[in-house]
């Protein structure tokens, strides 16, 4: 097949699919519309988050046979017009679930021990023992929402600590040997924290609303590990300032582009000059699952489905 890369992986992805005897061309810089001139040439396109590939793309992709996205969600491509033309889907979640749960974690022993906070202030010369005296994770109820690779891998994380874990999922029966699965009643009577697992869809855009932190039994943590447009960031801002969320772990916010590559060239929206100038808060860059071994497993993950497929 000829398959098209449009964005940058690591390099096993291409050698390997030489090997299998297709050919592998790279455009990592040209735009959209001349990408669309030309697509007619390819059985394949491997991308990541470069563009949206949506029905006036597929339009022109007269010969695809499949898409492979390297990374965990299929939300910058229309899918129901993709499989209406009979192509193929490939995503990659096994690759980077190891690395979403770790950082997810990371985000929650740094938020419930002040490290950003405190990492800081002796760095300025300040030495504030009480003022960043942790607290532990032992005890805790950790609530995940969206139990699939993602939310499994974090709660295996958590098996090394003395806590309680749940789940809510709109699937039934995916509970395990690590979580415990629950209705949402339950789930908002119980959680101590609360973290993020679900794709982008239209359930889940603005699921954490001021009516959804409203239904909380007990003030909780917030984790999102996920996608951005899943939580209403002036509602996130305002649960924290009224006490009902008491700290936030961003791994991704409302305001990112559809490309995932880039935040936003306007003024900085209120909320988010809150979040950057508070100390319950930690931001990171749309990383979790971006490190250095999974870049090569969500690679191989693409290779191993175009093989079983094709």
């Amino acid at each position: 097949m000829n398959i098209l890369h449009l964005d940058s992986n690591h390099p096993l992805l291409i050698e390997q699919l030489n090997d299998l005897g297709h050919f592998n061309d790279e455009d990592y810089s040209s735009t959209k519309e001349e990408i669309e001139s030309k697509i007619h040439q390819y059985d394949g396109i491997i991308i990541r988050s470069r563009f949206t590939i949506d029905s006036h793309f597929l339009d022109h992709a007269t010969n695809l046979k499949f898409i492979g996205r390297v990374g965990a969600g299929l939300e910058n491509i229309d899918c129901d017009y993709a499989l209406s033309k009979d192509i193929h889907l490939i995503s990659a979640p096994e690759g980077n679930r190891n690395a979403v749960g770790e950082h997810a974690l990371g985000m929650l022993l740094s938020l419930f021990n002040k490290l950003n906070k405190a990492d800081k202030e002796v760095r300025e010369g300040k030495w504030l023992r009480e003022d960043n005296r942790g607290i532990e994770l032992d005890g805790k109820t950790v609530g995940i929402i969206g139990y699939g690779n993602m939310g499994k891998a974090f709660a295996k994380k958590l098996r090394g600590f003395d806590v309680k874990t749940i789940c809510y999922d709109i699937q039934p029966n995916v509970g395990d040997e690590n979580c415990t699965q629950v209705d949402l009643q339950e789930f908002q009577e119980k959680a101590d924290i609360v973290s993020l697992h679900t794709p982008q869809t239209k359930l889940t855009i603005n699921m954490v609303n001021e009516r959804f932190i409203r239904q909380f039994k007990k003030p909780f943590w917030l984790l999102n590990t996920a996608r951005g447009k899943s939580v209403v960031t002036s509602d996130l801002v305002a649960a924290i300032e009224n006490g009902k969320i008491l700290g936030a772990g961003l791994d991704v916010l409302e305001y990112e582009k559809k490309s995932f590559e880039n935040l936003f060239s306007n003024t900085l929206p209120e909320a988010f000059q809150y979040l950057v100038q508070s100390e319950k808060v930690i931001l990171s860059p749309h990383v979790a699952g971006w490190t250095v071994e999974s870049k090569e497993k969500l690679a191989q993950t693409i290779v191993d489905k175009i093989k079983e497929k094709f």
